[in-house]
């Protein structure tokens, strides 16, 4: 009778714990939602910089594959993004002058509790630089500004754990690049940020919101990259809405065919968050 009443609560447990297993194929929405202020994001909107220069990005983030079990859960997913420097000129044209393309997987793991939550995301990217014909000045037959062509190439491996307490969150991150052209650029670049979310306001439609993000990176020697960003979210904080955001970005340019110029400016900017 023991025997069988063993049996019988081991059985009793396998099933609520099968129970708590819930697999998807192509889930809506992303397991680990994007680091507001990290540049290398899923983002779909543009922003207005300052001397009549335009950053357009379009790209997306999808998870394939995820795995709850209780209040854990496991995604696997792939990155397509496109991030685009524009010149604004008269009868609205915007000659599109640098565009980077990165592409890659991804997988992340998280752990939600009552009040907070923590996990990781791990990357496998590539990405890819290169001028546009809004670059080439047809009046002296050669790429504006004194640019020429060159090539930028980087395969890497990133890891990003972080800890969310209600709506504050703060990550850090170590990229390892394991192929990269040029070579004057280092194979370590070291991140720490934050985003916060001000549920607490109860503002209706909107949730005001900051971001910070720091990034140390070698070009020739270390670097750090400063970006600053807030705004309003319509819609769910940590989900699906518009952003309209305020920017400030002080470092090497994010644009892999400027990557060795210092650049600092403000942007205006509006965001499609999926």
């Amino acid at each position: 009778m023991r025997s069988f009443s063993m049996l019988l609560l081991t059985l009793i447990m396998s099933c609520i714990t099968m129970a708590q297993v819930k697999e998807e194929w192509f889930p809506s929405g992303l397991n680990i939602k994007p680091f507001e202020a990290n540049m290398l994001e899923p983002k779909t909107g543009f922003s207005f910089m300052s001397e009549n220069r335009l950053r357009l990005d379009i790209s997306t983030s999808q998870d394939f594959y995820k795995k709850e079990d209780g209040n854990a859960s496991l995604s696997f997913g792939g990155d397509l993004f496109t991030f685009t420097r524009l010149r604004s000129e008269s009868d609205f044209h915007f000659p599109v002058e640098a565009i980077d393309y990165l592409f890659g997987f991804n997988t992340g793991y998280k752990v939600v509790n009552q009040v907070d939550e923590y996990g990781f995301r791990l990357r496998l990217s590539h990405v890819s630089a290169h001028f546009v014909d809004g670059k080439y000045d047809l009046q002296i037959k050669n790429w504006s500004d004194g640019d020429s062509p060159r090539v930028y190439s980087r395969e890497f491996i990133e890891l990003f754990p972080f800890y969310k307490y209600k709506g504050f969150r703060i990550y850090g991150g170590i990229t390892y690049l394991f192929h990269v052209t040029p070579k004057n650029i280092g194979k370590e670049i070291y991140q720490l940020g934050f985003d916060y979310y001000m549920n607490w306001l109860n503002a209706g439609i909107f949730v005001p919101y900051i971001a910070y993000d720091f990034k140390l990176n070698k070009i020739d020697s270390f670097i750090g990259n400063n970006i600053f960003t807030g705004g309003l979210k319509f819609g769910k904080a940590f989900g699906k809405g518009i952003s309209l955001s305020y920017s400030y970005f002080a470092g090497m340019s994010v644009q892999g065919e400027y990557f060795d110029r210092k650049e600092t400016y403000s942007a205006i900017g509006i965001n499609l968050d999926f």
